[in-house]
């Protein structure tokens, strides 16, 4: 199972890589596997300023739908469009292609909450 060590992780399978200000969010591996085939991501947040954990869209898979929550609070500014013709790059390159959406943070000290890649791996039992 692919965990990157550069990256931040939720207890809700989220991963967040940050540059300056700007988070980059997506699902983690263990997140796209155990969801299946991914057929659809929405996300109708864009440009809505939303609070830590609050709900900025939805995973779709052949069994299940799934809420995504934001793990940093700020301003939702960039959404991968390309998952709307492409949702399977989720599966395929889930910490790649297959971001979801990019946030201009509020606190960047948020950050410090998030679980580093040997915490994440203790918290799935990788």
């Amino acid at each position: 199972m692919n965990i990157p060590a550069n990256l931040k992780y939720t207890k809700d399978h989220e991963w967040v890589s940050i540059d300056g200000d700007i988070a980059t969010v997506g699902i983690t591996d263990f997140a796209q596997k155990e969801l299946g085939d991914i057929v659809y991501v929405e996300v109708e947040t864009l440009d809505q300023s939303l609070g830590k954990d609050e709900v900025f869209g939805t995973v779709e898979a052949v069994k299940t739908v799934s809420d995504l929550f934001l793990p940093l609070a700020g301003e939702i500014i960039e959404f991968n469009e390309e998952l709307e013709s492409n949702p399977e790059m989720v599966n395929t390159d889930p910490y790649g292609k297959g971001w979801m959406v990019k946030v201009k943070v509020s606190d960047v000290s948020d950050m410090n909450e998030l679980l580093s890649s040997d915490d994440y791996k203790a918290l799935i039992g990788a």
